[in-house]
C-alpha cells in the first residue's frame, strides 16, 4: 500500500500567523493531535502538535532550568524556553524541520519516518502542495478495513499444512528444519524445539495467520542452549493443567439440648 491510499486527503490546516488559541480550537474541535502550518500561497511552512503546547506559562509548566544552563550554553537557550511558553502566534511554537513524503510513497517507507523521527503524522506533498497526511490513526483505520477481508483459505489438511511450511520457510528466524507440523481438522500443531522462547511464539503467530487455520496447539520446547535444559509451551501447560473438582463446605455442627453432644457438654 502506499501514501495516497490511506491518507487523509481534507487536511485541517492552520496559517503561521493564527494565535495558538486558533490552533487549539482547531485541535479540540476535530479531536486531531497536530496541525501542518501551511501559508498564503499554499506552501507548507511547518507543523504544530499538542507537544508544543505542553509547556506554556498560562498553566504554569513552563520549563524551569537551573542558572547555571545559562552559565555553560548561553542566554540562548533560556531565550528559547522563554518564547515557546510565552509566543502567542503558531509561526513562533511549531516545527519547521518536517519530514514530508510524496503521494507514492510506500507504507513501509512512512512508517519508517515515524519510528525514526518518532513522530505520529507525515504530510504528503505533491511537488510544493500539502495534498495530505498520513497519522497512526489512518494506519489503524487501514488495518482495520483490511483485518475485516476475509480471505478464503485451503480446504484440505494438507493444503493447510503445505501453507503453514510455507510461512515458516520464509522467515528467516524459524528453524524449518527443527519444527513440524501435524494438521487435522484445521487444527495445527506444531511439534519440534528451539533455542530461543521467541522462536516458539512466533511459529505459532505464523501458523495462525494462515487462512483456513481453525486452531493452533503448540508443543514445541524450548532449549536452553547454555544449561541445555527443556521448557515447553507455558500456554500448553495450562491448557492441560487438571481443574481441582469444587468442594462444597460442611455446615457447623449445633449441638442441641436433646443430643448426646449436648449431655456430653452439659456432663463436664
Amino acid at each position: 500500500m502506499k501514501a495516497k491510499d490511506v491518507m487523509t486527503q481534507h487536511v485541517i490546516a492552520v496559517a503561521p500567523d493564527a494565535s495558538i488559541f486558533e490552533a487549539l480550537r482547531l485541535m479540540l474541535q476535530h479531536r486531531i493531535s497536530g496541525l501542518p502550518v501551511v501559508d498564503r500561497n499554499g506552501a507548507l511552512a511547518g507543523i504544530v502538535t499538542e507537544g508544543d503546547f505542553l509547556r506554556r506559562a498560562e498553566i504554569g509548566t513552563q520549563r524551569k532550568r537551573p542558572r547555571w544552563v545559562d552559565f555553560l550554553f548561553g542566554p540562548g537557550t533560556l531565550a528559547k524556553d522563554y518564547v515557546h511558553s510565552h509566543a502567542r502566534k503558531i509561526d513562533e511554537v511549531m516545527t519547521t524541520d518536517v519530514w514530508t513524503v510524496a503521494e507514492d510513497t510506500e507504507l513501509d517507507d512512512v512508517v519508517a519516518i515515524m519510528e525514526k523521527r518518532r513522530v505520529k503524522r507525515v504530510p504528503v506533498m505533491r511537488g510544493a502542495g500539502l495534498v495530505g497526511i498520513v497519522s497512526r490513526a489512518n494506519l489503524l483505520h487501514a488495518l482495520a478495513t483490511l483485518s475485516r477481508e476475509v480471505v478464503p483459505g485451503p480446504k484440505t489438511d494438507e493444503a493447510v499444512r503445505d501453507a503453514v511450511l510455507a510461512e515458516l520457510d520464509r522467515q528467516s528466524w524459524a528453524p524449518r528444519q527443527m519444527i513440524d507440523v501435524v494438521v487435522r481438522n484445521g487444527v495445527v500443531e506444531l511439534w519440534g524445539t528451539v533455542i530461543d522462547p521467541d522462536q516458539r511464539d512466533a511459529a505459532r503467530v505464523a501458523a495462525e495467520t494462515v487462512p483456513g487455520v481453525k486452531a493452533v496447539k503448540c508443543h514445541i520446547v524450548w532449549v536452553e542452549p547454555l544449561s541445555g535444559m527443556a521448557f515447553s509451551d507455558p500456554e500448553e501447560d495450562e491448557a492441560e493443567a487438571p481443574v481441582a473438582p469444587a468442594t462444597v463446605p460442611t455446615p457447623p455442627i449445633r449441638a442441641t439440648a436433646g443430643s448426646d453432644l449436648g449431655a456430653g457438654a452439659a456432663a463436664s
